[in-house]
């Protein structure tokens, strides 16, 4: 996505050669409208799937999943990363290894909002490993819901992640997919849009 490159051009900063910080415009300080023509966009591209709920991890991914949300007219599961004494009892759990924060969590998410019937998008903010977004997957599966697409703000290219999603057969949508990071330079994958 042309307009998401440009900003990313414009406004991230690079911290190493593996993390990019967008912190001004998606995930700490969040650009509402620019957020809500990606929303749009990940619409665009899953309108013709069965959707009925969208699910992301907390924090970074409630943003963009709340506004898509909006397009498709479902609400949005979260998986919380904290235990607390008002979370249900039965919850489908899963073990995530957070790349940025290098940790271990246990996601967890109420029994109660995912069901067999359910067709669910995953939406995120970034996908680098794809430790989050398989422990989203075994989360799905666990609930017996289907799992209509993967949706990803930004994808680092260069790490596993994307490749072993696409590996299980899921319809994976990124709107940029950084291929490298050449000291100060991000290069992204260039393909048809």
């Amino acid at each position: 996505m042309k307009l998401l490159k440009e900003r990313i051009r414009e406004d991230a900063k690079i911290v190493s050669q593996e993390v990019v910080k967008v912190d001004s415009f998606i995930n700490h300080q969040i650009d509402v409208d620019f957020l809500e023509q990606l929303a749009e966009e990940f619409y665009r591209r899953f309108k013709d799937k069965k959707i009925t709920k969208i699910l992301t991890i907390e924090a970074s991914g409630i943003a963009i999943a709340i506004l898509a949300a909006q397009y498709f007219k479902v609400p949005v599961v979260f998986a919380k990363k904290t235990v607390s004494r008002n979370l249900d009892k039965e919850t489908y759990r899963s073990k995530v290894y957070s790349f940025t924060k290098q940790k271990e969590y246990d996601i967890q998410v109420s029994a109660r909002y995912l069901n067999p019937e359910d067709h669910i998008l995953i939406l995120d903010d970034f996908l680098a490993n794809g430790k989050a977004a398989l422990g989203l997957v075994d989360i799905v599966e666990q609930s017996g819901a289907q799992i209509s697409g993967l949706g990803f703000v930004i994808e680092k290219g260069f790490q596993e992640g994307g490749k072993a999603l696409r590996k299980m057969g899921f319809q994976i949508e990124s709107l940029a997919i950084i291929k490298e990071i050449k000291g100060q330079e991000i290069i992204f994958e260039e393909k048809v849009e």
